[in-house]
């Protein structure tokens, strides 16, 4: 039997995107076997919950691998969400998630669970990356490229862990891996990546960046400058903290 794969889709006001980009994925993942998808709403309004419902119901009824939705009371972050999905299964090999709103395509993401499902044991998490590289195509603002680099040499600098790109939407961790260290995990806002790469390090599992190609969607929620300062704040943080340890 092929690895299982667990998939979260964190949602924070993403009723107007997530819909096309989860039909495509639960018909591209149905054929695999072995996969459950689960969208995480974040806490958001009454109005978005009832858009969210009725994107997400003919969905779960359509694709018996499409979980229930789970609907958070209150705004956690995004590494929250992720989590709150993550906990809910037990079983899986694999935990992983995606963005919902479709830059990283359907396909990109049957790539990598394909990728996850090759690796021998003890196995390796796999980080997407939007490096550009080995025939990937990457479309973003230049804004979002540049300050990406920054933080990536950032984070590469202060936790002195080379990585190219901590913050892309798409990674997959091993579940053992993650039921060790996940009583350490405190951040829930966008840096939660950097946290969980550098509990992963630090606990002897290994990650590897994938190249993926990447198609930015207009209509995201960061702010890039007050997130990318919040985020600097936050590897400062967790530099500290390993220190401390």
């Amino acid at each position: 039997m092929p690895a299982t794969v667990h998939l979260i889709i964190p949602c924070y006001q993403e009723s107007g995107r997530i819909g096309p980009f989860l039909a495509e994925l639960c018909e591209v993942t149905h054929a695999l076997g072995g996969v459950t998808i689960r969208v995480v709403e974040d806490g958001s309004d009454a109005a978005e919950v009832a858009r969210m419902r009725a994107i997400l119901s003919p969905l779960c009824q359509q694709h018996t691998h499409l979980l229930d939705p789970l609907f958070l009371p209150a705004n956690l972050g995004k590494g929250g969400a992720v989590y709150a999905g993550w906990d809910q299964e037990s079983h899986a090999d694999w935990l992983a998630f995606v963005d919902a709103d479709g830059s990283c395509s359907a396909s990109e993401v049957v790539r990598l669970i394909q990728l996850a499902r090759e690796q021998p044991t003890p196995h390796t998490a796999l980080f997407a990356s939007r490096m550009g590289q080995f025939g990937q195509q990457v479309h973003r603002q230049w804004q979002r490229r540049f300050i990406g680099h920054v933080f990536g040499s950032l984070v590469s600098t202060l936790l002195h862990i080379r990585i190219h790109d901590s913050q892309c939407g798409l990674k997959f961790v091993p579940r053992s891996a993650y039921t060790r260290i996940a009583p350490a995990l405190r951040i829930h806002g966008f840096a939660f990546d950097v946290e969980l790469l550098a509990a992963l390090h630090d606990s002897g599992c290994p990650f590897q960046e994938i190249p993926i190609s990447w198609f930015e969607i207009p209509g995201g929620h960061v702010h890039l400058i007050r997130d990318s300062f919040r985020m600097a704040r936050d590897v400062l943080a967790i530099r500290r903290r390993r220190r401390a340890q």
